[in-house]
């Protein structure tokens, strides 16, 4: 039988109930208890400041040290509350007399108690406020003394510097311990009156919080320790940006978190600048295609798109030469209004060459090459200067990189396609592709899926590729798919005239350490509060702000020690590793 039936069966009267919850022993201190093996000390608020604004209360409610709090609250007759206002507001203006008729300055101090007195005395007749007595007590626990005065020190001063002040209940600390606990009895009755308003400034549940049932695990909410669970399927659009300056732990947060999602059942494609996430893809058997000028892994850029089932081939097709004419764009540069006409036509007609064209069935044609559009601008007006910009894409040093048919295969719940290898010039267009040949597949099968696109950046430099990123981006939701963007220059992403929209149409945004240079742009961007932009500009690796629709936290990334082994990327870990094989 349990201790409960046990007490049920027996009928134990309160007294004998003691024995089962009170500890063994109490030592009284004058300025503290010990509880068993606890060191316990309880205060209680002495003044306030004129003001107390909302939220004033969450620094003590939040911290992170082992407190309870208790509150008092106990309504004021009106009638009680209106005479004693009325006997305050006769001495404080018999005070102000006084010294008016003895020649003394002005007592700024005495006519604003004045004018409070007067304000809460119209409010309380009108009904609009109400009066209330408002005890607060609050007890630490700690090991040893030292560590529970470090404990008050911390707490008191920051109190005090919101001028809230506060003092231990001296040779009363068995009655201030008793006010705490949950017996609803106050024996100090140490209180002060409040009206309305500064009294529901007390509310204590005031720390924000984004726990859900299901979804994936963030990280910390650094708030109030609490977890931080958000399923990103289950906001207006899956998508997520994070921005943070080098080293502040962005793309370990991506990692994490597409660690995390394959757990859940998602698939996760990655486009990777610096080879990051090849160390996951092979511990989670998954797919990783370097694409470089000498790699065997190949995108055809003509390749022929898949035609969902609700969408016409026509439509389809002539989206696909749009899409290609934004590629060739980045490829060749600036081009005139009559060039891109020009290069236009040669799309079409390099396809027309493989019986491509809207009407018939190309479901089992063969795509051409960029070798193929430039044998076609050598023969069209006005296209020979293209094909000539076209040539170190077919048969110059860029040859090997793009005039080859496709062979990578993505049917893989986690793939990764790396562009570290490949000139800076040359990423963007390989980006440009890779999103491509992915949004291409990802229209005709439509399943949960997140793709994280590392460094954007670099692809929102040019206006076509960011272009691109947005469409995808926008057109994400219907296909079930969810964007990660995430980039370390905040600035240049923020002056495209995609950024900004790329940002709106991210539900879930991760703001790590910023540049004191940046930050007003970022915090303008994010509408931040100073203290917000104090924390980001002061941010530890893996800190930072928790964004999800309306609501947002800071939050703290933190992965398990295996969790780490797979996504680390301190170099000096993975030297170590490396070392110890």
């Amino acid at each position: 039988m349990t201790a409960e039936g046990q007490l049920i069966k027996n009928k134990m009267n309160p007294n004998e109930l003691k024995n089962y919850f009170a500890p063994s022993a109490l030592e009284i201190n004058p300025t503290y208890l010990k509880l068993g093996e606890k060191m316990v000390k309880t205060l209680f608020f002495l003044t306030y400041p004129r003001y107390l604004s909302t939220s004033w209360f969450s620094p003590l409610v939040n911290t992170p040290e082992l407190i309870d709090i208790s509150i008092h609250i106990t309504p004021v007759d009106t009638a009680t509350a209106l005479k004693s206002l009325k006997k305050k507001a006769t001495q404080v203006e018999a005070q102000l007399q006084d010294r008016e008729e003895k020649g003394m300055i002005r007592s700024p101090m005495l006519e604003t108690a004045m004018r409070d007195v007067e304000g809460l005395r119209d409010s309380l007749q009108q009904a609009v406020e109400h009066l209330f007595t408002v005890a607060v007590y609050f007890t630490l626990y700690a090991d040893t003394a030292e560590e529970l005065s470090s404990i008050e020190n911390s707490l008191v001063n920051l109190l005090e510097s919101r001028l809230i002040y506060v003092k231990p209940a001296t040779f009363q600390q068995v009655e201030a311990f008793n006010a705490v606990l949950p017996i609803v009895n106050d024996e100090l009755n140490i209180s002060n009156p409040l009206n309305s308003s500064p009294a529901a400034s007390f509310f204590p549940f005031v720390s924000p919080t984004l726990t859900t049932d299901s979804g994936t695990l963030h990280g910390i909410n650094t708030f109030n320790n609490t977890l931080v669970i958000f399923d990103r399927f289950d906001l207006q659009n899956a998508n997520m940006a994070i921005f943070a300056t080098s080293g502040a732990g962005k793309s370990y947060a991506a990692k994490l978190e597409a660690l995390r999602s394959l757990m859940t059942g998602a698939d996760v494609i990655v486009i990777d600048p610096e080879n990051e996430y090849k160390g996951l893809a092979e511990a989670v058997g998954g797919s990783f295609f370097n694409i470089s000028l000498t790699s065997e892994s190949h995108i055809n850029p003509f390749d022929i798109p898949i035609i969902p089932k609700d969408e016409s081939a026509d439509d389809v097709l002539r989206s696909h030469i749009v899409n290609l004419t934004g590629l060739f764009k980045i490829m060749l540069g600036e081009l005139s209004p009559t060039e891109e006409g020009v290069l236009d036509r040669a799309i079409t007609e390099t396809y027309a060459s493989r019986d491509i064209i809207p009407g018939k069935d190309f479901s089992k044609a063969t795509a051409p090459l960029i070798s193929d559009l430039e044998t076609v601008l050598r023969n069209i007006s006005g296209g020979v200067g293209l094909a000539d910009r076209l040539y170190r894409f077919t048969e110059g040093s860029y040859g090997g990189f793009l005039n080859q048919q496709s062979n990578v295969d993505i049917r893989n719940r986690f793939v990764v396609f790396s562009v570290r290898d490949l000139e800076e010039s040359l990423r963007p267009i390989a980006m440009y592709i890779i999103l491509n040949y992915i949004w291409n597949l990802i229209r005709c099968e439509v399943k949960e899926r997140s793709m994280v696109v590392d460094e954007a950046w670099w692809l929102m430099k040019y206006p076509e590729g960011a272009a691109f990123l947005f469409g995808l981006v926008k057109r994400a939701r219907k296909y079930y798919l969810g964007v990660t963007t995430i980039t370390q220059d905040v600035e240049d992403f923020l002056l495209s005239p995609f950024g900004r929209p790329i940002i709106t149409n991210s539900a879930l945004q991760i703001l790590m350490r910023q540049h004191p240079a940046t930050i007003d742009i970022v915090a303008k961007t994010f509408n931040l509060t100073d203290s917000e932009k104090g924390l980001l500009v002061d941010a530890a690796v893996g800190e930072g702000l928790f964004f999800a629709g309306l609501n947002h936290v800071a939050i703290k990334i933190i992965a398990s020690y295996m969790e780490d082994q797979l996504i680390t990327t301190n170099p000096k870990e993975l030297l170590n590793e490396t070392e110890d094989k």
